[in-house]
């Protein structure tokens, strides 16, 4: 299994280059790209040439030290502003560049969040939220078609919400009913529901495309370092296993800043030491 972790772990900290030999060295296999998610960035005040070129820019530099792009993350602005139909109309908009720099970056795998026209904590307008977001859905997935990406909704912390947990997101992907609609699983966001990511693993079976690792208390949504938290990651890796799960094993983490270069590498280090053990 591919052990990957997001960009801003290591490339936006280090530099495309030097943030890629790193994570060779430490043993990282593939990167989650997280650059997408603000739309304030540079790379969505590029024309489209510029905006091509600039990915496969970075696709290149990255892959000359062996690693790879697994996975992406959507556009996601917190709180959310989904309200009205223009907001919405500019998030697919910015969602189907964001595919097209997927596409480029040689990821196959785009994770979304569902969209929450009433807010994240709403649990009014259950149907209306449900109709508004298969709607964006089967037109986001119809794009994304055309590249060969899969669309990955995210299951969410929010108890609330309609959408949000692992069953709610079984649910909702097989009414889109898209073939390349699939499951993010977050491991940490299943912990606020009181569950352990590797029963979670079981009933989401063959529609888990990708995951995002992080650990926590069960009550807040704070992407501790795994095996810092109540996840059981033994079990967890065992199911993936048992469900014959084919995609990178990514953290959304990374380690905290620490007063010494050779400490912070020592984390660094020690991390992905304990993942590979628990996934041999």
């Amino acid at each position: 299994m591919k052990i990957g972790i997001v960009s801003t772990a290591y490339l936006l900290r280090y530099g495309t280059k030097e943030g890629a030999k790193k994570m060779k060295l430490h043993g990282y296999d593939c990167v989650d790209f997280q650059g997408f998610v603000n739309t304030e960035t540079e790379f969505f005040k590029l024309g489209e040439d510029a905006f091509i070129k600039a990915l496969k820019k970075k696709r290149q530099v990255v892959e000359e030290q062996g690693v790879e792009f697994f996975q992406t993350h959507a556009p996601w602005r917190y709180p959310p502003k989904d309200f009205t139909e223009e907001e919405r109309a500019e998030r697919l908009s910015a969602m189907k560049k964001a595919i097209l720099g997927t596409y480029y970056l040689g990821a196959k795998h785009f994770v979304v969040h569902p969209l929450m026209p009433y807010g994240d904590w709403s649990c009014e307008n259950v149907e209306s939220v449900r109709e508004i977001n298969v709607d964006f859905f089967k037109k986001l997935c119809e794009y994304a078609k055309g590249y060969g990406v899969t669309v990955c909704l995210e299951n969410m912390p929010f108890l609330n919400f309609p959408i949000s947990s692992v069953e709610q997101c079984i649910d909702f992907v097989k009414t889109v009913g898209e073939d390349n609609l699939k499951i993010c699983l977050d491991t940490g966001h299943d912990l606020i529901w009181g569950n352990q990511p590797a029963d979670s693993v079981r009933k989401i079976g063959g529609l888990l495309a990708c995951i995002h690792a992080h650990d926590n208390d069960g009550k807040s949504d704070s992407h501790t370092l795994p095996f810092k938290g109540v996840c059981d990651w033994k079990e967890f890796v065992k199911a993936l296993k048992e469900v014959d799960y084919q995609g990178a094993f990514s953290l959304e983490t990374h380690v905290s800043d620490c007063p010494t270069k050779v400490l912070q590498g020592r984390r660094e280090y020690n991390l992905i030491k304990s993942v590979k053990e628990i996934l041999e």
